[in-house]
């Protein structure tokens, strides 16, 4: 198991909320990494870290990117759905924004097959990102994942999801994997071979809160751990529901709120944990933390947070 090297390596970006983050891994912006802000931005920051460029906008919230066999970026958006912008002409198209005539409240995370099939979170169908912790306190459990195929079609996959939110799926598209935050664990469904519509646990009782997760280019399934486990928060959602909408009510200044931690790790396709990064540099701490997107690519481990300004980097040290 290893763990971090070096300090955090923290890319500020112009926009709050650089949540997730995506590398490039073909065509003209091989190893630039994509993030999308508040402000409905999505921006491209330099494998160095050193420039930052707006590549469109979504008009809505971006949170979940990745790549599409065209070159375009797959978004998942908050208030408008699953998108596709082109990242040279900052073009928007619309794929999806209802299921069976509904419109999707909470369009989270994705992952995408060889063949453009796309595999995708619906966090809840009842609260939308603002109302994110009355979803998360109250366990509504409405959460889904979801699939599209190529010619448009949308099948749910799961459903009664304790907040559905990243997606990764197997090298071989044999898995595709969801988080379930609310839960502390990533939910495996078995798409091929004698296993086939099986579904197991790829990662429980985990030390924190999964948010996203991807498949890197080292074939392990990373999880971005945005917050310790809250024993206040669990003892909650067991509570009446009165309770728990109580306790959501309240001023947002005196309700349980995330522990600034910057936590990260990768498991392999049984489940073992590789990597355990859990950075305690009081200073890193201070500069970035709630870590809710995670990718690595050729040994750097890029971070993204719901709360920063900032994308971030670190080097495992596998030595």
């Amino acid at each position: 198991m290893t763990r971090p090297s070096s300090p955090l390596d923290v890319v500020e970006v112009p926009g709050n909320g650089a949540e997730d983050v995506l590398v490039a891994t073909a065509g003209p912006h091989e190893g630039s990494v994509f993030t999308g802000t508040e402000d409905g931005a999505v921006l491209r920051v330099a494998h160095d870290g050193r420039r930052v460029t707006r590549v469109g906008h979504t008009g809505g919230r971006p949170l979940g990117l990745e790549e599409l066999p065209d070159g375009r970026l797959l978004v998942c958006d908050a208030h408008r759905g699953l998108l596709a912008l082109d990242p040279a002409t900052g073009a928007v198209e619309t794929l999806l924004t209802e299921v069976d005539g509904v419109p999707m409240r909470f369009c989270n995370n994705a992952a995408v097959a060889p063949d453009g099939t796309v595999f995708f979170s619906d966090s809840s169908t009842r609260h939308g990102i603002a109302e994110w912790k009355h979803d998360f306190v109250r366990l509504t459990r409405t959460g889904r994942l979801l699939r599209r195929d190529p010619d448009g079609t949308v099948t749910v996959l799961l459903d009664g999801l304790a907040f559905a939110n990243g997606v990764a799926l197997a090298p071989d598209a044999s898995w595709v994997a969801v988080a379930e935050t609310a839960a502390r664990t990533v939910v495996r469904l078995w798409l091929t071979g004698p296993r086939a519509g099986e579904r197991d646990l790829l990662a429980e009782d985990l030390p924190g809160y999964p948010d996203n997760i991807a498949r890197g280019s080292d074939g392990l399934v990373w999880l971005a751990l945005a917050s310790p486990r809250d024993p206040v928060v669990e003892r909650l959602q067991r509570a009446p529901l009165w309770v728990r909408r109580a306790a959501t009510s309240l001023p947002e200044a005196v309700q349980p709120a995330p522990k600034r931690v910057v936590h990260v790790r990768a498991v392999d396709a049984d489940g073992r944990v590789v990597h355990d990064l859990d950075v305690d540099d009081p200073a890193a701490r201070r500069a970035f933390h709630m870590v809710t997107g995670v990718r690595e690519h050729e040994g750097t481990v890029w971070l993204g947070s719901l709360h920063e300004a900032a994308v971030a980097r670190l080097r495992p040290d596998r030595g």
